[in-house]
């Protein structure tokens, strides 16, 4: 069998090739395991502003460099986001709890609550359901609204009372106002100054005329139907501070707008996505006063909407600890490194580094047994004799002088007596020679 051994210049360039294939892995490892995550939302209003907020989230995401980023996709309106999440196109989306399938959708953060406003027009002798009695309502945003007119069919009885529904587009809203197309409109917005601004909008008001918010006494008994809606007062003073509208505390239905997840998202990625929302929400709070409506969902085991427990890990205050997130690093880094250590050790002997070129005392000896089996003649034989004298005379001044390399007597004792016996062999062979010669 023949032993190929690679000259020690290719060894080295061969474990430099490893060790740069092997950190080359490593930084691709580690690029990968830390790169952010993207997640694409499905977003949609009539008013294309819920977009543009979860624009300013994802913007806001990338500038802070937090781990979780968002790719908003448009989808026109809330019933299209809901649909778009429910079909799996996205991974989350922004949708109204009482819109759209919503079965496999856990939630991360409320967004904003959707407040339900009934608005006769300034003048109008409508204040409350009954009166709406073969009358047309008109509907800002159309199919999104459909569950709450199913709702408020049923309570109040109004296909037998023969009330119609319009859907309008937002800029349709004045017009059917002023040519009375409709006697009353039925909005769903959160009760920000912005949103309340467009509703007063709609009705050419000054200091006498005020529109008239009708009630939806019954508010309560719905929800408990439909648990997507709760009972709400609006406060006095809500759409106009002088005169107030309302005059008093007005109770209505509410829903709220949700940001939800896949129940097939990972826990810690949406651990993440749910601390990186609630962190940036602060900074953007200076810019948009609507971010202060971004709160946490229901935590409670029979909430409407179940909540994603990488969310509820956040608002529980159940996030892993140090030891939890990083412990099996702790146990296994003495475990990675003392592989390494064998790695090195066994590159360290490939390359035969470290290794003694130098012959010790014993190699000398044990190699004059080569000689004294070749010697071909006393003088030779006496040679060697001098030289094993000189290295046991050495071994024994280095021992005296207490150096702890120098080979104890007992094994140079053993040597010397074998080199010995050779030696006399040796002599008996070369003495018999002459004898052999005369007789020939």
């Amino acid at each position: 069998m023949v032993s190929l051994k690679l000259p020690l210049w290719l060894r080295f360039i061969l474990l430099l090739g490893l060790a740069a294939l092997a950190s080359g892995a490593s930084l691709l490892a580690y690029r990968y395991y830390t790169r952010p995550t993207t997640l694409s939302v499905a977003v949609g209003s009539i008013d294309g502003e819920a977009a543009k907020a979860m624009s300013a989230i994802a913007a806001e995401l990338v500038s802070t460099n937090a781990p979780v980023r968002l790719k908003v996709i448009d989808s026109g309106t809330a019933l299209e986001a809901a649909n778009a999440f429910s079909a799996g196109k996205v991974d989350l989306a922004v949708v109204r709890g009482d819109v759209g399938d919503l079965s496999q959708a856990q939630a991360v953060v409320v967004v904003s609550h959707m407040v339900v406003l009934i608005i006769a027009p300034p003048g109008s002798s409508i204040d409350s359901m009954d009166n709406l009695k073969g009358r047309t309502v008109g509907v800002v945003g159309g199919a999104a609204n459909a569950k709450i007119i199913d709702a408020l069919t049923k309570e109040y009885d109004l296909a037998s009372a023969k009330v119609a529904f319009k859907n309008l587009a937002l800029t349709d809203v004045r017009q059917a106002v002023q040519s009375k197309q409709v006697s009353a409109l039925l909005v769903t917005i959160p009760l920000a100054e912005k949103y309340l601004s467009l509703v007063r909008g709609f009705f050419q008001l000054d200091h006498r005329k005020v529109p008239v918010l009708i009630p939806i006494e019954s508010a309560a008994a719905i929800a408990e139907t439909e648990r997507a809606f709760e009972s709400f007062d609006v406060p006095k003073g809500t759409l106009r501070g002088s005169p107030p509208v309302p005059e008093d505390d007005l109770t209505t239905l509410r829903t709220s707008l949700y940001l939800v997840a896949h129940k097939k998202l990972g826990t810690d990625l949406v651990t993440r996505l749910t601390q990186a929302i609630m962190s940036v929400r602060r900074d953007l709070l200076r810019e948009q006063p609507l971010f202060a409506q971004i709160t946490a969902p229901s935590t409670d085991q029979d909430a409407y909407l179940p909540l994603h427990p990488g969310a509820a890990a956040v608002y529980n205050s159940t996030t892993q600890s140090f030891m939890d997130e990083y412990g099996n690093w702790i146990y296994l880094t003495p475990m990675i490194l003392g592989g390494a250590a064998t790695v090195l050790a066994a590159a360290w002997k490939f390359l035969g580094l470290g290794s003694s070129k130098s012959e010790g005392p014993l190699d000398s000896l044990y190699a004059l047994g080569r000689r004294i089996r070749r010697a071909a003649t006393e003088a030779e034989l006496s040679d060697i004799e001098e030289e094993i004298d000189g290295i046991l005379k050495a071994q024994r001044a280095k021992a005296a002088a207490g150096d702890e390399s120098a080979v104890d007597d007992a094994t140079l004792n053993v040597a010397a007596h074998r080199l010995e016996s050779l030696i006399h062999d040796r002599r008996t062979v070369l003495a018999k020679k002459p004898a052999v010669v005369s007789a020939a």
